[in-house]
């Protein structure tokens, strides 16, 4: 396969990082090389986090250059918007963005208001060939009574509809090895719950 690039992005506390280690270990489980690299910063004061994963036969750079995104995951619609850059309509970038709005400290503390969705989905889409919006937040706390295994469901949601060339079997199989055994039922559900969602 060629190369192919993701970007994992979101706030501390949504699972961006983990999320990337599931995506990256599924890869390498299917005997692809990879390459991750990550930035976390104030994570855990609600910072940006941004996890690289590039997946391929031989790879050298951990990094994604600008606009040469395959697919940018956002679990928080403002950070789609502020990882534009690495999407571009030539490399055709699919953008899946969890619709719940967490209203970042960085916007509260700067007196601004939250963009509306229809503002960034409107200026995604200049660097997008694809969007998907996805009520995971919503769906998960509704299903499961804890939003935690959002980032878990927008997984399950890439690899059933084929956006990441992961197949099913690794995805589990890298749920097993990176989810501690007392969630790893309820990720498993929950990776389901995306997998099948229409």
């Amino acid at each position: 396969m060629k190369d192919f690039n993701i970007i994992v992005t979101g706030v501390g506390g949504l699972g961006a990082m983990t999320l990337g280690a599931v995506i990256a270990q599924a890869a390498l489980r299917q005997g692809l090389d990879v390459r991750t690299s990550e930035l976390h910063g104030l994570a855990q004061r609600g910072g940006s986090m941004l996890f690289h994963v590039r997946m391929g036969e031989k790879l050298y750079s951990p990094l994604i250059m600008q606009g040469k995104a395959d697919v940018v995951i956002a679990l928080e619609p403002l950070e789609a918007l502020r990882t534009t850059y690495f999407g571009s309509k030539e490399h055709d970038t699919t953008f899946i963005i969890d619709s719940n709005q967490l209203s970042p400290t960085a916007v509260s503390v700067l007196g601004e208001k939250y963009p509306t969705m229809e503002s960034i989905i409107k200026n995604v889409e200049k660097f997008s060939s694809k969007i998907d919006i996805v009520k995971a937040t919503e769906i998960v706390a509704k299903e499961t009574g804890s939003d935690v295994a959002a980032n878990i469901f927008v997984f399950g949601y890439a690899v059933g509809k084929k956006l990441i060339p992961i197949e099913k079997k690794f995805a589990i199989q890298a749920l097993e090895e990176i989810v501690p055994e007392k969630y790893l039922d309820m990720n498993k559900k929950v990776f389901e719950m995306g997998f099948n969602h229409k």
